[in-house]
């Protein structure tokens, strides 16, 4: 759960925190708005000989995490001397439906709402110190450029830092995974690189999905739309930063030059690299659990179409460059 965005959520500003409901309970240390809330909470403890002070089907304010959030109250239950109310948080799916005590909720008052925009304003403004990488895309794009080194490391290596859990699920097709197998050994073993400018190019494989949907569906909706420009703003910003292989670097100085667009030069073998990527830079993206659920259907979605044309999107071999030809040439007389 946080504060709403496009289905991307890939915009050009810093990524912020992620707030979810399988985040970990809330610290122990509050802060003043933090006390308002548990201390109008706790009032609202009785005996477990009176009456629940709330009603089923009663419309309340519950607290999780850093946050608080509208629910209703499903069921009640006395247990162990103490009332708890089994709630649905209003436009969350049922999964994230629970047991909560009396402490977490709070009457729907329009002094408490003013409390819930408080305090959830206070925490969407947090920064979160783990969101750097994905900020170095936009700030050290220009660093590349001048040759600045970075570790060569495969691709499709999973940064292991980061625990699996809380990363988005992006299924890649088998094929795919061997492509992206296959692109590294050209790369980096064989010392080939991909023929630019490739054609089609990053916007002709959008497009063509575009084409695909509208022919499917016989409309196109404006999320598809959105995060189809999410990714081709994530793959621009991207591409200099974690996309590329060292000695990759060169061409692409060569090749975007006078603020070009990678979208406009490189092709699917690039853009599929960015998969690769997207659950760790969408981990400090600050969007919704449901609209996270649509987006990461929406990408497997385009992942399948990427497999169907696998063959006419993607190069089945990459060529030498002119100047490692040049130099074997020069061995060989």
């Amino acid at each position: 759960m946080g504060s709403s965005k496009t289905a991307t959520g890939v915009t050009d500003d810093d990524a912020t925190e992620t707030d979810s409901l399988s985040a970990t309970s809330a610290n122990s240390s509050r802060t003043q708005t933090d006390n308002e809330f548990h201390n109008d909470t706790v009032n609202h403890s009785s005996s477990p000989l009176d009456s629940p002070p709330y009603a089923q089907g009663e419309k309340v304010l519950a607290h999780h995490n850093t946050r608080v959030y509208e629910a209703k109250v499903l069921r009640i239950e006395n247990k162990q001397k103490e009332w708890r109310f089994y709630v649905h948080y209003l436009g969350w799916k049922k999964s994230w439906d629970e047991w909560v005590g009396v402490d977490r909720l709070m009457k729907y008052t329009e002094e408490n709402l003013q409390k819930k925009r408080d305090l959830n304003e206070k925490h969407g403004n947090d920064k979160n110190p783990k969101a750097a990488r994905a900020s170095q895309i936009k700030s050290k794009s220009s660093n590349v450029a001048r040759g600045r080194k970075r570790k060569s490391e495969p691709i499709i290596k999973e940064t292991a830092t980061i625990h699996s859990d809380k990363l988005v699920n992006i299924q890649i097709p088998p094929t795919l995974r061997k492509q992206l197998v296959d692109d590294c050994v050209f790369v980096t073993h064989l010392g080939k690189l991909v023929k630019l400018p490739r054609s089609p190019n990053v916007n002709d494989v959008f497009n063509k999905y575009l084409d695909y949907i509208l022919k499917k569906d016989g409309s196109i909706a404006d999320s598809v739309d959105e995060i189809l420009k999410g990714l081709r703003s994530y793959f621009d910003k991207a591409l200099p930063v974690i996309l590329l292989y060292k000695n990759e670097r060169h061409q692409y100085q060569e090749a975007c030059l006078d603020d070009i667009s990678p979208s406009t030069v490189y092709g699917a073998e690039h853009l599929l690299r960015l998969f690769v990527k997207l659950p760790e830079l969408l981990l400090h993206a600050d969007i919704e659990e449901g609209t996270l659920i649509e987006l990461q259907a929406k990408l497997t979605d385009f992942l399948k179409f990427l497999q169907k044309n696998q063959s006419s999107f993607f190069l089945s071999t990459y060529h030498v460059p002119e100047d490692i030809e040049n130099s074997t040439n020069k061995q060989d007389d």
